[in-house]
């Protein structure tokens, strides 16, 4: 939960922020993508670069070893934009509507209500899936977490660090009622949620339409995460991928917003 430092830090930059235009200079910081970053920040991190990308936003991706710990929030991404940091996509997405620039100005209230929803849906559920396989599964702690999590850090910091990590997202999931799942509870979890956006996304290119929002930004992150991540344990990919619809939306983000164009 943020504290109220933060909450006031964002309210500022939401306030002050909004008068300046969006400079070229933006600064995306998460942790390195080949060694360190795990399945829940990882897929955060890409939400947020989709969504940039959708609003047309210029930024930089400035990997650090220690970023979770640079962050206001605790939690990557953060960006910085001139003199404001403002972290994790839903305080981004507010910093930038204060600028002007949305990518749900054509929904209605009621339209607003069901994406805000949706979105509360995927937090509840698929991040918090996502961390428990991360840290709570034997096998996937053992073979992936700990070595990537502690790999930028000397010895015995690294041992220190994913410990207290692991103490705080295990804390986290008895708050949420997560701690005593099992494996398939959570599959079973995961492909209720998938079966929900599934039919909330139909046979349309977006959920919203022909359009994204930042919801789909946020299924994006999620879903393709997982989708492209190897894990001991590959039923949760296997469990997105029953919905064909889902992939094919990925597959249509990736392309549009991240694919470079081909040369000529």
């Amino acid at each position: 939960m943020p504290t109220p430092r933060v909450i006031l830090s964002e309210a500022m930059a939401l306030e002050v922020g909004g008068k300046e235009p969006w400079p070229s200079d933006v600064k995306l910081y998460q942790p390195y993508e080949v060694e360190q970053i795990l399945l829940p920040d990882n897929a955060n991190c890409l939400a947020t670069q989709a969504f940039l990308k959708m609003a047309k936003l210029q930024y930089t991706v400035e990997p650090r070893s220690n970023a979770e710990f640079m962050s206001p929030s605790g939690k990557v991404p953060f960006i910085q934009c001139g003199a404001f940091v403002v972290s994790e996509l839903e305080p981004i997405v507010s910093f930038v509507a204060s600028k002007g620039i949305s990518l749900t100005s054509e929904l209605d209230s009621g339209e607003k209500a069901d994406m805000r929803a949706y979105m509360s849906l995927i937090s509840n559920v698929l991040a918090t899936a996502e961390l428990f396989i991360t840290w709570c599964d034997a096998q996937t702690y053992k073979q992936v977490t700990k070595p990537r999590y502690g790999s930028v850090f000397p010895w015995p910091l690294n041992h220190l660090l994913c410990w207290q990590k692991k103490s705080s997202v295990t804390k986290r999931l008895h708050v949420l009622g997560w701690a005593n799942k099992t494996l398939d509870d959570v599959f079973h979890d995961v492909d209720q949620c998938c079966q929900a956006l599934s039919e909330r996304l139909g046979a349309k290119n977006y959920f919203f339409g022909d359009k994204p929002t930042e919801l789909d930004a946020l299924v994006f992150g999620h879903l393709f995460t997982v989708l492209t991540t190897p894990l001991p344990n590959n039923q949760l990919a296997a469990t997105i991928r029953g919905y064909r619809t889902l992939v094919d939306l990925c597959k249509r983000i990736e392309h549009e917003y991240f694919e470079l164009p081909a040369s000529t």
